[in-house]
């Protein structure tokens, strides 16, 4: 059998070796050192060419066209063609450590094509890293002012748990971290037009969860791509399932308890918007509850209460 492949592997295989020697004695300066603190336009040029090189090579990459027009939906395709298959192949091509490997060029230049459609798309500014790789994504949005390791968003969704379905792909970074926080809630179409009270899904199977959604909220006819699949849901054994209406019916919020935690998935006309997971004991159980504009969630560790608050639109 294989070994699993980690993001830190892929790293330490594929690309440290490539690090200027004070960068490799020093990671964490390197990360957070201003590369371009006078803004020279011809490095910030090298990224964009970067960007552009890789639209131009993905259907070589990929063996499709993604149609990578620096849209949203530009990077939910690319995300979704992220597959072992690809990933492999472009670790057997090209010695791993030098610029010829495939899987280095194919994710240095793709960590700059997402990092344009954030500039390019959201106002996001290039805070320049050495080496340029590393550079993030300077973003402001209600959620405060964020610096994406976009380079490091492309490692995790290439590890074996993202290719899985268990850990987060590259398009739920991205919608999490771009899209939600640059989201105007208010100006989402209303999914329940007469917001209501709903019963508890005792047994949340997925088939049962379809059944639960069509006899009490049948406004939501899909879930959406990127809600967990038939595996990754059965996976979680979730105890009973409760739903909430939020923003005057723009979402609903289904919460969810596991033995491992509480899960919480907002959802809106398009379907999964995003989720979030809290640890917990599985005793007492966790309570989520509406007051006003934002959504409470109780939960317990090792015996102390905890508690987690934020807005109907999630965190």
């Amino acid at each position: 059998m294989s070994c699993r492949v980690d993001a830190e592997q892929l790293f330490e295989r594929f690309f440290l070796p490539l690090y200027p020697a004070d960068a490799r004695a020093d990671l964490a300066r390197a990360r957070a050192e201003d590369a371009n603190p006078a803004r020279n336009p011809s490095i910030l040029a090298h990224l964009s060419e970067a960007a552009a090189r890789f639209a131009d090579n993905a259907r070589t990459l990929f063996d499709a066209d993604l149609a990578l027009d620096g849209s949203d939906a530009s990077v939910h395709r690319l995300g979704a063609a992220l597959t072992r298959v690809h990933r492999d192949r472009w670790m057997a091509e090209g010695a791993p450590g030098t610029p010829d490997s495939l899987l280095f060029n194919a994710v240095v230049h793709g960590a700059a094509y997402v990092g344009a459609c954030i500039v390019d798309g959201h106002g996001g500014s290039w805070g320049v890293r050495r080496p340029l790789w590393e550079s993030v994504v300077r973003l402001e949005s209600r959620a405060g002012v964020a610096d994406l390791t976009v380079f490091h968003w492309w490692l995790k969704s290439l590890a074996d748990d993202a290719l899985d379905g268990t850990q987060a792909t590259l398009a739920d970074r991205y919608r999490a971290h771009v899209e939600v926080p640059r989201a105007r809630p208010e100006e989402l179409p209303v999914l329940v037009a007469a917001p209501r009270a709903l019963p508890r899904l005792k047994q949340p199977r997925y088939d049962l969860l379809h059944k639960y959604l069509k006899a009490h909220l049948p406004e939501l006819r899909d879930l959406g791509a990127d809600f967990p699949t038939v595996e990754r849901f059965e996976a979680y054994a979730f105890r009973w399932m409760d739903f909430l209406v939020l923003g005057g019916g723009r979402m609903v919020l289904c919460a969810g308890a596991s033995a491992h935690g509480l899960h919480l998935f907002w959802m809106t006309a398009a379907g999964f918007e995003k989720s979030a997971f809290f640890a917990c004991d599985a005793f007492p159980d966790p309570l989520v509850r509406l007051e006003g504009d934002r959504i409470v969630a109780m939960t317990s560790m090792s015996g102390a209460t905890r508690v987690h608050e934020m807005l109907w639109w999630g965190p």
